[in-house]
């Protein structure tokens, strides 16, 4: 009985502290949707040529107007996710203490509900839009289409907006706990993590939830809308595409058949294959991700065949026969993508699993000392690089090749087609995380912690995996919105050796570098404060003792005003470097701008998740030590141990929060230089050309 009490105290500590955040979070966001609207409205309004309507502001309106639909329907699924998460918690707890079965299923559904509401509400979002500006741009009218797609494009920058305080906000708030706890409960007074006597424990769990359920959901959300955005704009252009309404909203169709086999494949988790042992529950996991993979393909190749022209254009012009494309082409695009998505998904995993050669690595040689640890870590995700790269180059080179810019978005969605099952996945990770420090702060066993942990880790693998495929998925989706913006701004080719065109790019590249810079010591900023919080509390003898009980409330405060002060920074480097570039030098820079942002942004962002995800998976391995076959000093309490911790610590903010936000970087300020690229191109001064 004491436990049930203990266990519904905490549930109501963790409710309470993710909805306090979020609600700070939203009041910012408002105010940040309202001053950016009405620059959407200046902006695009200024450089409109009416389309058809009285003034050209009524343009810039409407354009605001998909921009705040987009940004509700993001917020309104992150609140959903964060309250199935922290109503499932305490219940998986419970769960666990009858088996792994019935535990994973809980955990496994209540992501799945997350997941399949996201993607829904996006798709629906977006359909809704198109249908309601369709009564003003008819989509049969000469010239229709691309003006009511142009316009529709604000959805995916609502989207990608709120992702930025998902993202950044999140991030800082998830990992300036997780340091602060820690830091002063693990290596200062060596008590466990997750012990109810850290001041910090709630506020870190409120963070696992904050960045891994709203920040990820935020985040994928806006690559879901940008690519479904830079799809249709491309396909407006094209008078085949154009022409028939099942063709021109066949992006929105790639989706609508990724829920329905991310849906059937649900099945398996739940209903097929069995969880007995902690062995099972990565097994079933990945075979979520094959299963959806394989049905998809088929399913996708027929939906290509039956919605699209035999042959067509995906340019406006096409002069000659060799630029026309087929329903086929179209098809191998979205599987490029696709597979490509996996691919990335499975070499995240080999870099970041502590089953393979490269976690292991770095566990062994933290017997050194914690420079060797930091050595290798650095050296392995350099290297991880490598294979994701090579994926999306062979992406992006296959269906470029195939339809133009039209197959890079197509490709995007494909690799988004799974995008159900990827969130179901990514969600179920902090929930078993929350599981089981609920687990070791009631004190309910330690068979039952066992499990809970067992399923943690299988998070912690597959969480890895998420954060790769976001991090692919936001680089296709960046190139499709990067394409759209060229055919937008009638830029006839994006030449590198032009003076205005390779200083875009020098700057752009340079971004990414700034950006984390900024994040990173935002978290260090944040930590501290929460550091000198934790350190005051434990000054009272009592809590130690386990007499008195700690302030959780006052670290959860310090951690949201000290995350949602943080982020301002970042932001504005992000929404005001296209707009100045944009604004100042014209279309030319700006192409640099986004060109050096993609490149540069997409290998910092995997080389950063991924060594941030070695070096924790190399700790736990240390801390599951001894292991037979291996150093006996690879267990817990060791120099070793204490070197692991260090670069765990290291890596936090690496992982969970400049490397993800750079998704965000590379894909915002894409979105707001297409959704403004009128202004760029029309009323710009173009200064230095």
């Amino acid at each position: 009985a004491a436990s049930m009490n203990q266990l519904i105290i905490v549930h109501d500590a963790i409710s309470d502290g993710a909805r306090a955040f979020l609600k700070a979070e939203y009041r910012y966001m408002a105010v940040f949707v309202v001053v950016f609207a009405a620059a959407v409205t200046l902006l695009v309004g200024s450089g409109a040529d009416g389309a058809g309507l009285s003034t050209p502001y009524k343009r810039g309106v409407m354009a605001a107007g998909a921009f705040a639909f987009g940004a509700a329907v993001s917020i309104a699924s992150g609140w959903v996710g964060m309250l199935i998460a922290v109503y499932a918690n305490a219940r998986v707890s419970l769960a666990a203490r009858s088996g792994y079965s019935r535990a994973f299923a809980l955990a496994f559904r209540s992501g799945s509900v997350m997941g399949f509401a996201l993607t829904s509400m996006a798709l629906l979002g977006l359909y809704v839009l198109i249908l309601v500006y369709n009564q003003v741009f008819a989509w049969d009218a000469v010239g229709g289409a691309p003006h009511l797609m142009d316009l529709v494009a604000g959805y995916g920058l609502g989207g990608s907006s709120i992702a930025l305080f998902g993202r950044v906000g999140g991030g800082i708030y998830t990992k300036a706990a997780d340091v602060g706890a820690d830091l002063v409960g693990k290596v200062e007074e060596g008590i466990p993590e997750d012990d109810h006597r850290n001041p910090g424990v709630i506020a870190d769990n409120v963070g696992d939830n904050v960045g891994d359920i709203a920040g990820m959901g935020s985040d994928l959300f806006g690559s879901f809308a940008e690519a479904s955005c830079a799809a249709l704009v491309v396909a407006a252009t094209s008078p085949h595409l154009s022409a028939e309404w099942g063709a021109l909203l066949f992006p929105l169709l790639v989706s609508s058949a990724g829920i329905f086999a991310c849906f059937l494949c649900s099945f398996i988790a739940t209903h097929v294959q069995s969880v007995d042992a902690a062995p099972d529950i990565e097994k079933v996991l990945k075979t979520q991700l094959w299963a959806t993979t394989i049905l998809l393909t088929p399913t996708l190749y027929g939906l290509a065949r039956w919605f699209l022209p035999d042959s067509f254009c995906a340019r406006p012009e096409c002069p000659t026969p060799a630029l026309m494309s087929s329903a086929s082409d179209a098809f191998w695009c979205i599987a490029a993508g696709l597979w490509a998505g996996l691919a990335i998904g499975l070499a995240t995993e080999y870099f970041t699993s502590a089953a393979n050669r490269p976690v292991r690595e770095v566990a062994e040689h933290s017997l050194q000392g914690h420079a060797t640890n930091i050595i290798y870590g650095l050296a392995l995700g350099y290297k991880s690089v490598v294979l994701p790269v090579l994926a999306l180059t062979a992406a992006t080179y296959t269906a470029f090749r195939l339809c133009d810019m039209y197959g890079v978005a197509l490709a995007a969605l494909g690799m988004l087609a799974s995008l159900s099952t990827g969130l179901t996945i990514d969600a179920y990770g902090p929930i078993a995380d929350n599981a089981g420090g609920i687990v070791e702060m009631c004190e309910l066993g330690e068979d039952v912690r066992t499990r809970t942990d067992a399923l943690d880790a299988a998070g912690n693998t597959t969480a890895a995996i998420g954060k790769g495929f976001a991090i692919g998925s936001a680089a296709l989706v960046s190139l499709a919105l990067f394409g759209a913006f060229v055919t937008r701004s009638k830029l006839t080719a994006v030449n590198a050796l032009q003076p205005l065109t390779f200083c875009g790019l020098l700057v752009g590249a340079m971004l990414p570098y700034a950006f984390s810079a900024m994040t990173v010591k935002s978290v260090g900023t944040a930590a501290s404060a929460m550091v000198d919080e934790i350190r005051d509390q434990f000054k009272d003898g009592g809590i130690m003792a386990g007499t008195k009980a700690p302030d959780y409330q006052r670290c959860v405060d310090i951690a949201t005003q000290a995350s949602l002060k943080q982020m301002v920074a970042p932001g504005l480097l992000v929404i005001l470097s296209p707009i100045v570039v944009g604004g100042f030098f014209g279309p030319s820079a700006l192409s640099g701008l986004l060109a050096g942002g993609l490149v540069s942004g997409v290998q910092m962002a995997i080389s950063a998740s991924n060594t941030g995800g070695a070096w924790d998976n190399a700790k736990k391995y240390i801390e599951a030590g001894p292991h037979e076959g291996a150093d006996p000093r690879l267990r817990r309490g060791t120099e070793a141990h204490h070197a692991a911790v260090t670069g765990d610590t290291v890596g936090d903010p690496l992982k969970d929060t400049s490397g993800p936000a750079l998704n965000v970087l590379m894909k915002l300020m894409a979105i707001i230089s297409l959704v403004c690229a009128d202004f760029f191109t029309e009323v710009s001064p173009r200064w230095g050309e």
